[in-house]
């Protein structure tokens, strides 16, 4: 129910939300050496660029067509970047949803099948998972080892690490099982194709990239910006950047793969003079924050510590069997019994449907769960008000 009203809130945000016009300008440059870049209008008079018009917008490319432009400064640095940990359940859920378009259902359902057992040609069915259901980055040192001798092995020991890198879980996640990762990172996906259904082979490829990428070295970004000067009153920039040594980023990136590359740049020198090939304006309107997706939502609950990772994947279903919300164009939109049944019970239950009471309530079975409080006086605390809310 407080999903439903996550949804129910973002759609009400929606409606009500009045688009503004503004307007972006961008310069097609070129230097002495080649290629030609495309710069945008961050700054004008040294503050931020905001053109509201087409007024504006026309006032500003005259004063340009008429000035120069100059190289401001260039800014360069190398970049250390390092992978992300490996899965927990929302955070497959959300890379499943995005790179494989998986519904959080599908996911858990295959996951269940790869940690269940396959048969690989062993002599009976393997594991090759282990616990999906998690909250947990932690991982057995003897994994981390493991992993350790296959990138000396086969990517290169310039891949590998000196010694094994080990991620801090978060506080108040339960700790009981690791993070999702293989059984054996020796069973290399494409080796283990051929008795993969396509669905399995695919998210076992995700969890497996994702956990050998965590034990791999850090990625060098060359990154360099050039402001640029334009008119005397307007500043441009552009921005790109080179891979220098990609490491982890070899086997996985957390870019999403359709993700558009950064711009390569000339080299030129500082206060060196830029012909302008061409201005760009271009009317927009402010948008609305999206729908929620199911990768987005799963990324709400968690923030606000609402769910466990056995429990993401049933909400979403819950929501949409109940009829409370439609999957439309891959986003929810709450149905018109969804936004009844929401404005009854936040008017008659407004402590219980509310974000932090799920969120603390969750922490408080912890607590439990740990010895660190009472069962009896939990309930109690909770059931007399309630009570009195129920009969009302």
């Amino acid at each position: 129910s407080v999903a439903v009203k996550i949804i129910c809130d973002r759609e009400r945000e929606i409606r009500a939300f009045v688009p503004e016009e503004y307007w972006t300008i961008t310069a097609d440059l070129e230097g002495s050496n080649p290629p030609p870049f495309n710069a945008h209008l961050v700054k004008i008079d040294g503050k931020k660029a905001q053109v509201k018009n087409k007024e504006a917008s026309d006032r500003i490319v005259q004063d340009l067509e008429q000035g120069s432009f100059v190289i401001e400064q260039i800014r360069k640095k190398t970049v250390k970047r390092n992978p992300q940990p490996p899965f927990i359940t929302s955070k497959l859920q959300q890379d499943a949803i995005n790179r494989l378009r998986f519904s959080a259902k599908k996911t858990m359902m295959v996951a269940q099948q790869l940690y269940e057992g396959i048969e690989i040609g062993t002599g009976g069915p393997e594991g090759l998972i282990t616990y999906m259901r998690t909250d947990s980055t932690r991982i057995a040192p003897d994994a981390a080892q493991e992993a350790q001798a296959y990138i000396s092995k086969e990517i290169g020991g310039e891949y590998a690490l000196a010694k094994p890198r080990f991620f801090k879980t978060k506080n108040k996640a339960q700790d009981a099982h690791e993070a999702i990762r293989p059984t054996s990172v020796f069973h290399a996906p494409d080796k283990i194709k051929s008795y993969l259904s396509p669905d399995q082979f695919k998210l076992y490829d995700l969890i497996w990239k994702r956990f050998v990428a965590s034990q791999m070295a850090q990625a060098l970004i060359d990154q360099k910006s050039i402001l640029i000067n334009g008119a005397g009153r307007y500043q441009f920039s552009v921005s790109g950047s080179t891979i220098q040594f990609p490491g982890y980023m070899r086997l996985y990136s957390a870019d999403a793969p359709d993700k558009t590359r950064e711009a390569v740049l000339p080299e030129l020198p500082e206060k060196s003079a830029l012909n302008l090939k061409k201005l760009n304006p271009k009317q927009h309107f402010t948008k609305p924050k999206p729908r929620f997706n199911e990768a987005s939502l799963v990324k709400e609950l968690e923030k606000n510590g609402i769910g466990r990772p056995s429990t993401y994947a049933a909400i979403l279903s819950v929501i949409q069997d109940k009829g409370y919300v439609d999957f439309v164009n891959r986003s929810f939109v709450p149905s018109e019994l969804g936004f009844i049944v929401n404005d009854l019970l936040v008017a008659s239950f407004p402590d219980i449907l509310n974000i932090s009471f799920t969120a603390q309530m969750e922490n408080n079975l912890d607590d439990v769960e740990s010895g660190s409080m009472d069962e009896v006086r939990l309930l109690t605390q909770f059931y007399g008000p309630f009570k009195q809310a129920l009969d009302k």
